[in-house]
């Protein structure tokens, strides 16, 4: 099948099984997704894909990496650094160490360097893998920020690592000295060039979209999109980790954004762009696994020489290996620095032993563990095959669907058992966010005498009408957010519960109505470009309108609902 034709499918067949994802919710989408790519490439005319480790690492991990950096809350990102720090770094270095001894113990034929690769290999964690898995089943969501954070760094410090054990492979010298300089060198290079790359890029967009506004938004979007690959190929030319340089630019770029507040629709296209550029790539991934599957199985139980039983048993102890190590570290290691966050505020949830069970059953296998396996070179420097390559890759992927399922088993399991809990912090401050922000809009509205005499009376009596309607509507989202109603409001106190209740009834009703208004133009206005009485822009200029509105107004009806008591369920009756 031509390489294009391919591609088009990958991407097709990442779509279809998105879709069929939500209907069977039992199955992970990873877990989906590598089966039909294992069905469609298991028969002997099924489709094989001549894969270029190389290639797949330009086109899949920048943007991954850069979209997680992008994306990832950054206050809780550096609130919680230590325990990131200990399980991103200090936990890698000893998979990579002990679990090495461990299979060069148990598979001799392997040489300890390979050994060394194949730990490092499969010692990145996959956040998105965790989230499929656990959405709706009430992960602590500072505990899943954790584990977003540990998965962005140890993907950088796994692929890393990958880098010196192949490299020591290629050359057979092994220098702890050398390993550590080099490493200081890639990992601060790399975050340099990428947070050099992703200022410079916000710099020259501010400048550009200051002047022309979003008339630029598009082409805006499309410079971000290739902002990560940029930053990839210029790390790895200038020989810093490529990786760390797409993470860097992500997290620039995101500091960069906060002061764009005004740009709307650059910003709504870059949300709907990264959103299908994740799905997509994530989908693609999963997918070009279980197409590989097939080959990978047959070459190495025919060429590896071990039985196939054999082979199970060492994804098994491999797997069980990395978990335990993973739970030890959790237990001993890092336990103290979550006991402190949760002391200090940083952590709603108490470290406990559910917890720590759920944090180590999440460290679940994925993407970055796949694209460093198939990354690994096929020939040595003098030509000679790559020692025990097709067995690595093997493993790995064993490790990778092991984890999967045993993640997709346990993890529900164990976020049963684990006491209810409510993010009730966030809410709180949204709901302090969003209490200020009226305020302040109120304010603003307010004009000086000396403001109302450069008008005349009709003028004035007109912006007061105004003014009135548009400070009630947000009095009455105060009073919805707020269970006391207006802070110091001599109203507000003589509010009872039942009053409350009802007023926030009324004005769920009456954002109801208003986003049923909305609907109904623009079915209107869809009605008058069938009938030729406006044209496509027109159609397209008014609807964006529409659009914008109704997406603020569902957001504003669901918080105003939850408030209210109306179970999602009930809403449309």
């Amino acid at each position: 099948m031509h390489t294009v034709e391919t591609v088009l499918l990958v991407l097709m067949l990442g779509a279809l099984t998105g879709i069929a994802a939500r209907y069977v919710r039992a199955i992970p989408l990873p877990l989906i997704q590598i089966a039909i790519g294992a069905l469609i490439a298991w028969p002997q005319k099924g489709l094989h894909i001549a894969f270029d480790p190389e290639l797949f690492m330009l086109l899949f991990i920048p943007p991954l990496l850069f979209a997680d950096g992008w994306r990832i809350p950054k206050r809780e990102f550096f609130a919680l650094a230590k325990p990131i720090l200990l399980l991103a770094l200090v936990l890698v270095l000893f998979t990579v160490l002990g679990l090495g001894y461990l299979i060069h113990w148990m598979i001799p034929s392997m040489p300890l360097l390979v050994a060394f690769a194949l730990a490092a290999v499969v010692s990145p964690t996959d956040a998105v893998a965790v989230s499929a898995i656990t959405r709706n089943l009430g992960m602590p969501h500072k505990t899943m920020h954790m584990l977003e954070g540990e998965s962005l760094l140890n993907d950088a410090s796994g692929l890393v690592a990958v880098k010196f054990a192949v490299a020591a492979v290629l050359t057979g010298v092994f220098s702890w000295s050398n390993v550590a300089k080099d490493f200081m060198w890639m990992a601060l290079g790399g975050l340099g060039v990428g947070a050099a790359m992703g200022w410079g890029f916000s710099y020259a967009r501010d400048t550009i979209t200051r002047r022309v506004g979003d008339v630029a938004a598009t082409q805006m979007v499309l410079l971000l999109v290739l902002l990560p690959f940029a930053s990839y190929i210029v790390g790895e030319k200038i020989g810093v980790s490529g990786i760390l340089a797409a993470v860097a630019a992500g997290i620039a770029t995101n500091f960069a954004d906060l002061d764009r507040s005004n740009f709307i629709s650059e910003r709504l296209q870059t949300e709907g762009t990264w959103s299908m550029v994740e799905s997509a790539f994530n989908g693609a991934i999963f997918l070009l696994l279980g197409l590989q599957l097939p080959s990978i199985m047959g070459t190495t139980i025919l060429h590896s020489g071990h039985e196939w039983w054999a082979l199970l048993g060492y994804v098994a102890a491999i797997s069980f290996a990395l978990l335990f190590v993973r739970w030890l570290w959790i237990t001993v290691g890092v336990q103290r620095a979550l006991r402190k966050a949760h002391q200090e505020g940083k952590m709603a949830e108490a470290p406990s032993k559910l917890l720590n069970l759920a944090t180590t059953m999440a460290g679940i296998r994925g993407a970055v563990t796949l694209a460093a396996a198939l990354s690994i070179p096929v020939a040595l420097s003098d030509g000679t095959p790559f020692p025990e390559r097709d067995l690595l890759i093997f493993l790995a992927t064993g490790v990778i669907l092991f984890t999967l399922v045993l993640g997709a088993i346990s993890l529900p399991l164990i976020l049963r058992c684990m006491p209810a809990h409510e993010d009730t912090e966030t809410q709180q401050e949204e709901r302090f966010a969003r209490t200020a922000a009226c305020k302040a809009a109120i304010v603003s509205l307010t004009m000086t005498e000396e403001d109302l005499q450069q008008h005349d009376e009709q003028w004035v009596a007109q912006y007061q009408e105004v003014v009135g309607r548009i400070t009630q509507e947000y009095r009455n989202r105060i009073h919805l957010l707020d269970d006391t109603g207006i802070a110091n409001s001599t109203e507000a106190q003589r509010d009872t519960p039942e009053m409350v209740h009802e007023r926030r009834h009324r004005y769920v009703k009456e954002m109801e109505l208003r986003l049923h208004c909305i609907q109904v133009e623009r079915d209107t206005l869809y009605a008058e470009r069938q009938a030729h009485r406006i044209n496509d822009e027109t159609l397209r200029g008014m609807v964006s309108e529409l659009d914008m509105s109704e997406v603020s107004l569902r957001k504003r009806l669901a918080v105003s609902r939850k408030a209210a008591g109306i179970p999602a369920a009930d809403a449309e009756h």
